[in-house]
């Protein structure tokens, strides 16, 4: 095995996964490819919340408006979800339901193959600690190069989906009317 490819034991792991084999050191730019937004950027910010088609940026607004345009939808979902990644300042989401974008400025992020978790992915790149310095292109530059761990793919996915469910638990309690907030 490769230097680059070596392997480690995370140190909390499911317990049907506690003897399983050791996760391997990655780079992003395998388990990952990028598609450049070109084809999915709206024509008009003439939005309105009465049109489906959300138009996303990888910033913290996420959501910038809906619009009406019926081309070039990125059709990510539930099943192929991909991650949004703004190139510049390193922001990232996770998204799993068709949409456009507003800015040439991100990648969208696919899995390489079907071995890999998207949602486990996404945890793992939105984890790490890196500050912008200039104003480059990260995500080919410095991203694709970082080194992950990675778990195999049914533990990939059991993390996944953990953090899925943890992820609706928590927009259910934000949600949650502020009359039943107070009587809890």
């Amino acid at each position: 095995m490769s230097k680059d490819k070596k392997r480690l034991a995370p140190v909390s792991r499911f317990k049907e996964f506690e003897n399983s084999a050791a996760w391997e050191q990655r780079k992003l730019g395998e388990v990952l490819s990028y598609e450049q937004p070109g084809p999915y950027i709206v024509n008009s910010d003439n939005y309105d919340n009465k049109f489906n088609v959300p138009v996303l940026t990888a910033g913290k607004s996420f959501i910038l408006g809906f619009t009406n345009e019926v081309k070039g939808i990125k059709k990510a979902s539930e099943s192929d979800p991909v991650i949004i990644f703004d190139d510049f300042t390193t922001g990232s989401h996770y998204v799993d339901f068709p949409f456009k974008v507003k800015s040439s400025a991100l990648k969208i992020l696919s899995k390489t193959n079907e071995k890999i978790d998207t949602k486990f992915i996404y945890e793992v790149l939105s984890r790490i600690n890196y500050v912008p310095q200039s104003h480059e292109r990260h995500w080919i530059s410095q991203f694709s190069k970082f080194n992950v761990m990675i778990p195999t793919s049914q533990e990939q996915e059991k993390v996944g989906n953990f953090l899925k469910q943890l992820d609706h638990l928590i927009a259910l309690h934000q949600r949650k009317p502020k009359y039943i907030s107070k009587l809890t």
